[in-house]
């Protein structure tokens, strides 16, 4: 069996997993040589491939065993587009300004930084928790929010927390009080700030050389979803429920990016719209998913001021009406499979329902994926039940109609009132008034109907016009009449279900997720990144340069690379403990050996990063081990069966001489 690892053998150190992250190059600020941009990042070679290996993963776990519809869409977008979308008039933060420098801060981050350091200074100074400031912080001029050891009034930290708890459901005037109450200034100046004000995150731009076709830097990739979606559904035979699928670009301006990789300016996402009937919300797969169970924090916890977690199954919370529907439940569950498929750690993972004031303007209930790290609880997938608002807006805008015509199978056969008009009698009666009665009486419901139709019946009628006006109708311009009418087509605006992924907050949350040091050296640094997404899959380690080894080096790596396992190889002249050390940091999770003994007899080592415990076998033995690893097949228990354990003789026993 394998040997056991104590991973959590020293704390969390964010000096020094953001050192290895810098070091190893898996991202850096943008434009750094030029002083960088706030809020922009560059991801080097293991970055890249980790953001690649994660998003072949998404699409793996959602668009092909859903089927669903993959799509890339423009991000250059006319402002007309936003416009309906009511992206222009509502995608927008609240932000408040120091009142002398001019700084410009987020303010529900300014509340939420301010109010749990002096929670923070307060556990510190009762002895529950001491806080220490990293390395990093001394370094920076602009201290922030810092916890000072001063105890508070037992009433006033509860109410702290209460603040906290519902912080995402205060207002931009709620935020303003919060500040003058408790006498929340900026951190870096200690200087009051003003009243909040509304900051759209959109990029503006213009489309065309003389700029008089205004556009934005799309912040979603969901309108270009709704857009297309007649051209989907005739591709999908006309069929519902079905979903697209779409990874790209999007862009916010955020107004004070300060997070690293958690809060940035432009960023790629992963979105699903997911198009489904409005009166049958049910999904045909969600008998595989009833039983998972999630940590849920409920919008009713929230609002009572609480933070309590609730476990239970997405079938009971689907069927207590906690989440809203069937479907949205099964992509509640597929997305938490998904996080925990690629190495986010399940005890660090929950789901939180938005607030009513927090509520986007287009949904009717909404779940974020929460992923805990060093920063608190960051929102990196967000699950909403849209309802038919896109689609209405763009069909009402343009008038194209965006709906489903479905072919019932039985005609549904209904009587109604309906008004008939003497259009030559109502003209030459009413003139211009003639269009308004119409509209008015059209638009009345059938017990209205009803009453004209008795009035009628006794000589004449009344109708009340908008200004107030009272017109006389009779006989001779209007009748009422009971019709039958056969139905058999149904015609309707679908609801959307749309699950979106922040592949960069996924990124860094399971980095810091995966990072840990070796029990007997906290210097060793290792990434525990799961073969799947790993940037590296196997490490190559030939015991040096020489010649005699190349021939061997190349076959394994030419067999890897045909059985679709990437490697790379390490002949740098430093020990193979060090080499095998520095691409711990990088995740790779596999490592073979290539000594004397492997030219000789065809047997090589195959190490697993973690434990670091050591296998041998033969050159196909090990090749075909590694691959099942890698490609899940086998865990690592199961490897240790199928070779022995490696304890060095063999590299003594049989030595090349050249």
């Amino acid at each position: 069996m394998a040997s056991t690892v104590n991973k959590t053998a020293h704390p969390f150190d964010k000096t020094q997993f953001e050192a290895l992250l810098n070091r190893r190059f898996f991202y850096a600020p943008a434009f750094e040589i030029y002083g960088g941009v706030a809020g922009l990042y560059d991801y080097g070679p293991p970055g890249s491939s980790l953001q690649a290996n994660i998003i072949a993963e998404w699409r793996k776990h959602f668009i092909i065993e859903e089927h669903m519809l993959e799509l890339d869409t423009t991000i250059m977008t006319p402002s007309s587009v936003f416009e309906t979308s009511g992206h222009v008039a509502r995608f927008a933060d609240w932000m408040v300004k120091d009142t002398k420098t001019g700084d410009v801060l987020r303010a529900d981050h300014l509340v939420k930084n301010v109010l749990e350091a002096r929670l923070a200074g307060d556990k510190e100074a009762r002895g529950i928790a001491a806080v220490a400031p990293s390395a990093d912080d001394k370094k920076k001029k602009k201290k922030g929010a810092k916890a000072v050891a001063v105890k508070l009034e037992d009433e006033v930290a509860q109410e702290y927390e209460v603040i906290l708890a519902q912080l995402d459901n205060y207002t931009g005037a709620d935020l303003g009080e919060l500040c003058r109450k408790h006498n929340i200034k900026n951190p870096d100046t200690d200087n009051e700030v003003g009243e909040p004000q509304l900051f759209n995150l959109m990029f503006a731009s213009s489309i065309g050389p003389t700029g008089q076709h205004p556009g934005y830097l799309r912040p979603e990739t969901a309108q270009g979803h709704f857009l297309n979606f007649s051209r989907l559904l005739e591709f999908n035979n006309g069929r519902v429920p079905f979903a697209s699928a779409q990874i790209g670009r999007s862009f916010r301006n955020e107004i004070s990016p300060r997070a690293g990789l958690l809060r940035v300016r432009e960023f790629t996402m992963a979105e699903i719209e997911h198009f489904v009937d409005p009166t049958d919300k049910s999904h045909e797969r969600f008998s595989e998913v009833r039983d998972v169970t999630l940590a849920l924090l409920n919008r009713h916890v929230q609002e009572a001021g609480g933070s309590q977690i609730t476990h239970m199954s997405v079938g009971e919370a689907v069927d207590q009406g906690i989440i809203a529907n069937e479907t949205l439940g099964y992509f509640v569950a597929r997305i938490y499979q998904f996080l925990i498929k690629i190495g986010i750690n399940p005890e660090r993972l929950r789901f939180r329902q938005h607030m009513g004031n927090e509520m986007a303007h287009y949904a009717t209930d909404c779940w974020d994926a929460e992923i805990h790290n060093s920063t608190g609880w960051t929102e990196c997938v967000g699950c909403a039940d849209r309802a038919a608002y896109d689609l209405s807006v763009h069909s009402q805008k343009t008038g194209h109609p965006l709906v489903v015509r479905q072919a019932l199978k039985e005609p549904i056969v209904t009587e109604k009132e309906v008004a008939e008009w003497n259009k030559k009698n109502l003209g030459k009666t009413y003139k211009q008034d003639a269009g308004v009665l119409q509209k008015l009486v059209e638009a009345m419901e059938e017990p209205e109907l009803l009453r004209l139709k008795g009035e009628l019946a006794q000589g004449s009628t009344t109708v009340k016009t908008d200004d107030g006006r009272e017109i006389q109708l009779t006989p001779d311009v209007l009748s009422i009449e009971r019709k039958t009418f056969k139905q058999s087509i149904r015609e309707y605006i679908p609801n959307v279900i749309e699950p979106s992924f922040g592949l960069g907050r996924i990124l860094y949350t399971l980095l810091e997720h995966s990072f840990w040091s070796r029990e007997q050296d906290v210097e060793r640094g290792v990434l525990s990144l799961p073969p799947v997404v790993a940037p590296t899959k196997v490490l190559i380690v030939p015991l040096s340069a020489r010649d005699e080894f190349a021939p061997l080096v190349q076959e394994v790596s030419s067999k890897l690379r045909r059985a679709g396992v990437f490697s790379r190889v390490d002949d740098s002249n430093t020990s193979i403990g060090k080499r095998y050390s520095r691409n711990d940091e990088l995740g790779t999770p596999f490592g073979i050996t290539v000594d004397f003994a492997s030219v000789q007899n065809r047997t090589m080592t195959l190490r697993e990063r973690d434990t670091t415990d050591q296998r041998i076998g033969s050159v196909d033995e090990v090749i075909a081990t590694v691959t099942d690893l890698v490609f899940g097949n086998i865990t690592w228990d199961e490897a240790c069966v199928r070779l022995p354990k490696y304890d060095g003789v063999q590299a003594v026993e049989y030595i090349f001489i050249s």
